[in-house]
């Protein structure tokens, strides 16, 4: 049994991983959500953008500084294992391996098939359809083939993609804007919104008006919003064990690539503002961006660069999919968690914790359904009823509590001085609290249901906290 992954991935494809990982999919889904959020003010929906990446930008530094102490296997996990301990760090991996990662990938999966059917039926596409769920099946599978039986062509498609993802960003950023001020649309779309005519659309859709909100109430419920288009640069941290020179490249690749995930966002999101007025984006929901593309570049090439989103999400799913099949792996290999030898073993021939990957995979085919049933078939959410909540959301922003101990931690630690061992910790921890009161703000009557699942699951994983010998490892030949 071997239980040692290899070096493999160099800086270039570090920092593709934290750029890939991020970019490309919640940018599209959220932008309509924000602007919803905001009641079509597209001044405070940049505004919350800006919060959210600079929040990005600091937890990421702060953990790039805690990346050039250690260089394990699974670099979140291995922070709270420094700076809490052993336990601690079990639970942290084990929410994550459990709700975090598979959350995510399944919101992935989704979000593929949404934009593929889009493509193809355009107006007519069903999120909540059969189709749409068995297309989210087919690509979940396929990113776990392509991860589990050749990692490095999951990490040649990740750099591939993540230069594909960009296309259609860049284009609308540059073009959008262009587009927008030569029409007067960029203007008129900051000038703000009629609710009007919105509230008309909605009316006759049978959804419930936007109402004008305060300012801070609408800030913070937005910012929560860009937590899952911001999100998933930790996951970066998973593979820091196979990360060349991992002490020196990780923290260029979270640094870095989080200030590259902020500028293209903002940079995005103002083209789009030129590409379609804010009306039509709030009453086009997921045909919104399609339609921005097609307006700027015609009917045919915007379909066309539309494609590109779609590969856009798939490289997203890859490398969110990385992260999730080693998640088991990362707590099985310090000997704790349900069957340890098991989920601990790499297979010796793609030098992948193969049974990890299949837990994994199954996980994020049991938080699809979830989903499925609780945000997009409406008959099922309301039976569930305060067990129903949004999953792309609040796991999410749990992660931000269990990095404040970590944070404090560090602060005691002698081997930082000045602003890395006081101003940038204490700016995380402030960046943390904001999620959770940004969630509490947004996702209020959701919470207590959440946390009841949340408890039960942490009490699973609680018993199977105890270590447990795994026996002395072989290398793979």
């Amino acid at each position: 049994m071997a239980t040692e992954l290899k070096k493999k991935y160099g800086l270039l494809t570090a920092i593709c991983m934290v750029v890939g990982i991020v970019v490309g999919s919640g940018v599209f889904f959220k932008a309509e959500a924000i602007l919803t959020k905001t009641s079509g003010n597209l001044k405070l929906g940049i505004l919350a953008w800006v919060i959210g990446g600079v929040i990005m930008i600091i937890c990421a530094y702060t953990f790039s500084l805690l990346a050039t102490k250690y260089e394990k296997v699974n670099g979140v996990v291995d922070y709270a294992e420094a700076a809490i301990g052993e336990k601690y760090a079990y639970l942290v991996g084990w929410f994550m391996t459990t709700i975090y990662y598979p959350t995510l990938t399944m919101a992935l999966a989704w979000l593929s098939a949404r934009y593929t059917l889009v493509v193809f039926q355009g107006d007519n596409a069903d999120p909540s359809s059969g189709l749409c769920l068995a297309l989210s099946c087919f690509y979940l599978i396929g990113s776990y083939a392509m991860n589990a039986l050749s990692p490095i062509l999951a990490g040649k498609f990740q750099v591939s993609a993540t230069g594909i993802k960009l296309i259609p960003l860049a284009l609308m950023a540059i073009v959008g804007t262009i587009f927008g001020l030569k029409n007067g649309m960029l203007v008129e779309n900051f000038a703000g919104t009629n609710l009007d005519i919105v509230n008309e659309a909605f009316a006759a859709a049978g959804k419930e008006p936007l109402a004008e909100t305060s300012a801070i109430s609408a800030i913070f419920s937005a910012v929560c919003a860009t937590v899952f288009a911001y999100e998933g640069w930790i996951i970066a941290t998973s593979i820091n064990a196979e990360i060349k020179d991992a002490k020196k490249n990780l923290p260029k690749a979270l640094v870095l690539g989080s200030m590259i995930i902020v500028g293209i966002y903002i940079l995005y999101y103002i083209g789009l503002a030129g590409a379609v007025d804010n009306e039509t984006m709030l009453i086009s929901g997921q045909t919104g961006a399609r339609k921005a593309f097609e307006n700027v570049f015609g009917s045919i090439m915007g379909t066309g660069i539309f494609v590109f989103v779609i590969i856009s999400c798939l490289g997203t799913l890859n490398g969110l999919m990385l992260g999730c099949t080693r998640g088991l792996y990362s707590i099985s290999s310090r000997g704790r968690g349900p069957a340890p030898k098991i989920f601990a073993d790499i297979d010796k021939n793609t030098n992948m914790p193969a049974n990890s990957s299949i837990l994994g995979l199954l996980l994020c085919a049991a938080w699809l359904f979830y989903f499925y049933c609780a945000c997009l078939n409406g008959d099922t959410a309301a039976k569930l009823g305060m067990f129903a909540f949004d999953p792309t959301e609040l796991p999410i922003i749990t992660i931000y509590p269990f990095y404040i101990p970590i944070f404090f931690k560090m602060m005691a630690d002698k081997d930082f001085n000045g602003f890395k061992r006081f101003v940038a910790p204490i700016l995380s921890i402030a960046g943390s609290v904001l999620m959770v009161v940004a969630s509490i703000v947004a996702h209020g009557k959701e919470i207590p249901g959440y946390l009841i699942i949340f408890a039960v699951v942490m009490v699973i994983g609680f018993a199977f906290m105890g270590k447990k010998e795994i026996g002395s490892a072989s290398k793979a030949k």
